[in-house]
């Protein structure tokens, strides 16, 4: 039995930015994760996007993550700092644009809603978007620039998060968890199965396992949170010398579809992505492939001639409303911080702002007051439940 003043589950993004921040304040913190560093975290793009993120009813997200950009310049300095590794934060913008008229339809009520809440966003004539990008397919329609959005490499920023969370002296344990209570309150984790098992006692447990946070073992029905697995299927490539490349993040939608290209400035490329209900499925399917470079190829016609290196398949952490559960639950003790859906990477500064204020003074800030767990409480643990009981029956 070891005593810590908080554990984390999870060590995707999220979990390890939460425990960075805990133990920078002096906390000693334990993270365990059966499976680190392999998430959605590792498959995903890494983009900072919340103009070209933005969705019509989702004003709070919105707003949310453009607080959460705004401080993602410190957030990469303070990790560099205090890990020795890069995060290759890249602030070139984005540049949505339309395949076809009614895409070009869809791109004009985007950017009204953009411009009603306030979003750095501007429409760019055809002529303006191939200037900007000269190797863009001659019959694109024209297209939004967000020079605001940025994107950062999750790989590297997840090596520079766990070397940051090492240094500050967090212990990190490769093993299944199971959430333990004493007396109605959280008393820490059970890390490991079978006779290979430690207890971790902490007054804090903070949940951010991702999709999986609703199938934890020992979590009160009540406080199950309503997440569940969204597949998503991504690509990555190499420009090879000679190739025509894009300096910025480029998106589309083509025929309704939705489909990003997401340069590294390197000659690397990631190409995605899929939005599947499929459960907790992670193969990766001759036809989604098609359908990105396809779609792709629609819109930069140089790409068919990139070197394909990677495909993969991961699961994002859907919510009921698409929001992050970023805060306190009914069980005391336990925090949840998942849920992030498509926006993980973008929102980390401003989840692990919250999760720290809430061990220091036991609320978290104004601004994150929407995205409390408690409020699916009239339905949310009938649905989380539903979903742990689909993934424990799982092969």
């Amino acid at each position: 039995m070891t005593s810590y003043d908080a554990v984390v589950v999870g060590s995707g993004t999220i979990g390890l930015a939460a425990a960075w921040r805990l133990a920078a304040s002096g906390r000693r913190v334990a993270v365990v994760d059966p499976h680190p560093g392999t998430g959605a975290s590792y498959a995903a793009a890494g983009m900072l996007a919340p103009v070209t993120e933005a969705s019509w009813g989702e004003e709070a997200l919105t707003q949310l993550g453009v607080r959460s950009l705004a401080a993602w310049p410190g957030f990469a300095a303070g990790l560099a700092a205090a890990s020795g590794l890069d995060v290759g934060l890249r602030q070139g913008g984005t540049l949505l644009v339309a395949a076809d008229a009614s895409d070009r339809a869809y791109l004009d009520e985007l950017l009204a809603y953009q411009l009603h809440c306030g979003l750095d966003a501007s429409w760019c004539p055809a002529s303006t978007c191939r200037e900007l990008e000269p190797s863009l397919a001659p019959g694109i329609r024209g297209g939004i620039l967000a020079t605001g959005d940025a994107q950062v490499d999750n790989r590297r920023l997840l090596g520079s998060l766990a070397e940051a969370t090492r240094r500050a002296g967090v212990v990190s344990v490769a093993a299944p968890a199971t959430l333990a209570t004493a007396a109605g309150s959280v008393s820490g984790v059970v890390a490991g199965a079978g006779p290979h098992v430690e207890e971790l006692r902490a007054p804090l447990v903070v949940v951010a396992a991702g999709w999986a946070s609703s199938a934890l073992p020992g979590l009160p029905e009540r406080v199950v949170p309503p997440v569940r697995p969204v597949k998503g299927q991504i690509l990555r490539l190499v420009a090879r010398r000679g190739d025509a490349e894009v300096t910025r993040t480029v998106r589309a939608v083509v025929h309704g579809v939705p489909v990003y290209l997401v340069p590294r400035g390197d000659g690397r490329y990631v190409l995605g992505a899929t939005s599947e209900e499929q459960g907790t499925d992670t193969t990766v399917t001759a036809g989604a492939v098609y359908g990105l470079l396809r779609d792709a190829h629609r819109i930069v016609p140089g790409l068919g001639d990139f070197e394909l290196v990677e495909a993969r398949a991961g699961l994002r952490p859907g919510s009921p409303d698409n929001a992050p559960l970023v805060g306190p639950t009914a069980l005391p003790g336990l925090v949840l911080a998942t849920g992030h859906y498509r926006n993980g990477i973008l929102l980390a500064p401003v989840t692990a702002e919250a999760v720290a204020a809430l061990a220091e003074t036991g609320e978290v800030p104004d601004w994150a007051r929407p995205f409390d767990p408690r409020r699916f409480a009239a339905d949310g643990a009938a649905v989380g439940a539903a979903v742990g009981a689909a993934v424990g029956a799982a092969p």
